[in-house]
């Protein structure tokens, strides 16, 4: 029996991961939801024990037993290389066979600032000696759910992304290839640049929702400390704020775009589409 643990179980991405994988065990795999109040993944329908990336004495007990780990990058950003390697650490001393990583795409050369902290995660787990699989998740489709709702608000898109081109994909994308990577065969030591079939520009993406909403919403191009400050007024913290700013001239040198299609290639079938979203989000508008 192969027994497969998700970190993070409880979040966005977990939750899917969870349910990509009970559709695709085969009867020698059993899944355990790690969480840190193992009460939230009771409804997941799998055995849940408590971990904690910042408590490193939750972890032992937690990993016991685990052959396959996905570790779901933690969104503490700054704390996040010492509590994976908490992680890391603990899956080593369990006896963990192999470590899936949810890192950023091409965390090696990205421009972004966010890939410091998966480039230094990639290293951890590399130096460990354990088996791994990185998978190189671009952005999601999601991450665009407030801008539209904000943009058919002001009447504007804003941002600081320039004319680059980004290979978004649903959530649910990346959390199928997740599941892939880690019921499957020949993953072991691979690394997978993970994007959507097609890119777009941040003027497409306002093209198309201006397009289903019967309404001109233009992309606005920003200096990189104004689209800052703007964040900051509609209440996101100033190093959040920093960090998207950052996120969107990073996008704009090309740190989003990916055209291998390794994720459809994972998944067998083609990414979520940009207009199969726009419609999903204007519907819950």
């Amino acid at each position: 029996m192969t027994t497969i643990a998700v970190t993070g179980s409880t979040g966005q991405l977990g939750r899917l991961v969870i349910e990509k994988l009970k559709a695709r065990v085969s009867g020698q795999q059993s899944i355990v939801a790690l969480a840190r109040d193992p009460a939230k993944a009771a409804d997941l329908g799998v055995e849940a024990r408590a971990a904690d990336y910042g408590q490193p004495e939750t972890l032992a007990k937690a990993l016991a037993g685990i052959d396959v780990l996905l570790l779901i990058s933690s969104d503490a950003i700054g704390q996040r290389v010492a509590q994976h390697r908490n992680v890391v650490e603990a899956a080593k001393a369990a006896g963990v066979g192999r470590i899936a990583y949810t890192s950023i795409l091409r965390a090696d050369v990205t421009p972004i600032g966010l890939g410091q902290e998966h480039r230094a995660t990639e290293t951890v787990i590399a130096e460990s000696g354990l088996g791994f699989t990185l998978l190189r998740n671009g952005w999601y489709l999601e991450n665009y759910a407030g801008a539209i709702a904000g943009a058919l608000h002001t009447g504007a898109f804003v941002g600081a992304a320039g004319d680059g081109r980004i290979s978004a994909a649903a959530r649910a994308d990346y959390a199928e290839a997740a599941a892939v990577a880690l019921t499957g065969e020949g993953h072991v030591g691979k690394t997978y640049e993970l994007g959507g079939d097609d890119s777009f520009s941040m003027a497409e993406l306002a093209a198309e929702v201006s397009r289903q909403a019967g309404r001109s919403l233009p992309y606005n191009d920003l200096p990189e400390a104004e689209y800052a400050k703007i964040l900051e007024s509609i209440g996101l913290p100033a190093p959040v704020a920093a960090m998207l700013a950052q996120s969107d001239v990073g996008a704009s040198k090309g740190g989003l775009v990916e055209n291998g299609r390794q994720l459809s290639a994972l998944i067998g079938r083609p990414t979520t589409p940009l207009p199969a979203f726009v419609e999903g989000v204007l519907k819950g508008l």
